[in-house]
């Protein structure tokens, strides 16, 4: 980079004059993200986790639109608490899949690609601990910290098991499903600062061709009158809107409003002299800056009844 350059000139290219207010943008990814935990209600109450945490000198900050969310100033995984599962460690944006998913008790709900178990967990406790909870994760690695998390956090509704997305084979119909999809990931740059140039054209590709084959599986296996969300932690519209966009092009599919309780960005309904559906500006955009948390995307997706 010369003097001449601006300090974010290699930052995601492509997307430069696509994204609105670049400068806070690209500030945002340049800067690392704050430590945020989201309190597990199945063990604990928020006021009393941050009493706690602030007992051995965290210093804790409430999130204004949720009552389980805080952010904290320094690594907290080793404490006591963290052991015992009164919270999880999680990113603001994560944790937005599943509020716009906004899984019940007592509910059939399928989560396609689960580990490492965060939104797993945070659809648990949403449930209350009631209802059945499939979590999927064909890898068996990566398995391991999915039944970590599981376990330490006390989800009790959950069973495991070991399929490829694409194929579950299951004939039961969910009520609510979550295809938080293998990705190129370029919504963690403040941590993966690699990725400030994008990720390459070949991994979209490969990854945009696998998550169709996800998303087409769980609509599926989703009953009428169910919801389902798709998420990704990207930027790359290949992966994002063009997925959903297949869906709808392929099935009775209708995308409704995300319902989220924050600012997001709608989807795009235009890439590089592609059309989409008016309807995709209906899914959310989440930038870095919006929530100073890391970036991604979400479709809520409803099955009509006939």
């Amino acid at each position: 980079m010369t003097s001449a350059e601006p300090a974010n000139a290699g930052l995601f290219p492509r997307y430069r004059d696509r994204i609105p207010d670049w400068e806070q943008f690209a500030d945002a990814c340049s800067r690392p993200a704050p430590v945020t935990i989201r309190t597990n209600t199945l063990r604990a109450e928020t006021d009393e986790l941050m009493h706690r945490l602030e007992s051995v000198g965290v210093r804790v900050e409430t999130i204004d639109w949720s009552r389980s969310l805080v952010r904290v100033d320094r690594p907290v995984g080793r404490t006591l608490e963290h052991w015992l599962g009164h919270f999880y460690i999680q990113e603001v944006n994560q944790t937005l899949p599943v509020v716009a998913l906004d899984p019940q008790p007592d509910e059939t709900v399928l989560d396609l690609c689960a580990a490492p178990g965060g939104k797993t967990t945070q659809i648990s406790a949403r449930m209350e601990n009631r209802g059945i909870l499939i979590a999927n994760e064909p890898s068996g690695r990566r398995q391991q910290a999915l039944l970590a998390n599981v376990n330490r956090l006390g989800t009790l509704n959950a069973t495991i098991t070991e399929y490829r997305g694409e194929s579950f084979p299951m004939t039961a119909l969910f009520d609510r499903i979550l295809v938080d999809a293998p990705c190129s990931a370029e919504g963690t740059v403040r941590r993966e600062t690699a990725l400030r140039g994008g990720a390459t054209p070949a991994t979209i590709r490969r990854l945009s061709r696998l998550q169709k084959r996800l998303l087409a599986r769980a609509y599926a296996l989703l009953r009428p009158g169910g919801v389902l969300v798709y998420s990704t932690c990207t930027f790359a519209p290949e992966e994002n809107e063009a997925v959903v966009a297949d869906l709808l092009a392929s099935s009775d599919a209708k995308l409704a409003p995300a319902g989220l309780p924050v600012d997001t960005e709608p989807g795009w309904t235009e890439w590089e002299g592609v059309q989409w559906p008016p309807a995709l500006s209906r899914c959310a955009r989440i930038y870095p800056h919006h929530l100073d948390s890391g970036g991604g995307f979400l479709a809520r997706i409803a099955r009509p009844t006939t």
